[in-house]
């Protein structure tokens, strides 16, 4: 007779579509840890499966449109930190994407995100990046910044996109049918791998700065205005990547 461990193992080696075969086979087993296995795999399939439909209503937007060509959910991050770049991401996915857990980056996890966006990047047809830094932002202002990132992103993709569903706006200078999608991040597939990119672009580059420009705790507040962050900005005074027109409150 196999251990608890050992059906445990098989469980967790088999795909969730063989499991009803283990059920079968240990269906009948009257341990209790085996009992208590079975149940936690139930429960897990019940859970994946309410995914499976989750994932299935935030592919609505890129089904709807699917008969066009190629669908790109566009979004941006970093509108309101007060250091640092916007970043704006477009992503095209395979029609009939098979990922799970695309959302709202801002729902995710850390860990959860950089997860997700190495399987965004190995799955997806095509990904383009833009970015506007400090002096593009004071120079435009914020909203035009982050047009023209947006622009970038969708001029960086290998194919171009017969439709773009954006999260709340339209972009201008576009020659590509737009769709604005409000909470299109937690609505749209495309939208939410779009998010996910641009947030570990965004946070990865923050890191970085932070090796060099430590006083601010970029690492941990990615530019936002924390109070270590507003505290350390009256005491050192701006960086390079400080947003002149966002912090005028406070130097």
């Amino acid at each position: 007779m196999k251990t608890v461990k050992e059906i445990r193992m098989e469980f967790d080696s088999a795909p969730v579509e063989k499991w009803r075969e283990l059920y079968e086979i240990y269906g009948k087993d009257e341990r209790q840890g085996v009992r208590k296995l079975l149940e936690q795999c139930r429960k897990k399939e019940d859970r994946l499966e309410a995914e499976m439909q989750r994932m299935e209503q935030m592919m609505q937007y890129e089904k709807k449109y699917e008969h066009l060509g190629y669908i790109c959910g566009i979004d941006e991050v970093g509108r309101g930190p007060l250091a640092g770049p916007v970043v704006a991401c477009a992503v095209i996915l395979p029609k009939n994407s098979r990922i799970l857990y695309l959302n709202d980056s801002k729902k995710l996890t850390a860990a959860k995100r950089e997860e997700l966006y190495d399987v965004i990047m190995k799955e997806a047809v095509s990904v383009g990046l833009g970015m506007a830094g400090p002096e593009r932002i004071d120079e435009i202002n914020i909203l035009q910044a982050t047009y023209e990132a947006m622009r970038q992103a969708v001029a960086r993709l290998s194919v171009r996109p017969q439709l773009l569903l954006n999260d709340a706006v339209t972009i201008p200078g576009v020659d590509i049918p737009q769709v604005p999608i409000i909470k299109g991040d937690a609505k749209s597939a495309s939208i939410a791998a779009a998010s996910i990119v641009a947030k570990v672009t965004r946070d990865r580059l923050m890191v970085k700065y932070d090796e060099t420009l430590p006083e601010y705790g970029f690492a941990s507040n990615k530019g936002y205005g924390s109070a270590e962050h507003i505290a350390a900005l009256k005491q050192y005074g701006p960086s390079l990547i400080h947003r002149k027109t966002f912090i005028t409150h406070f130097v």
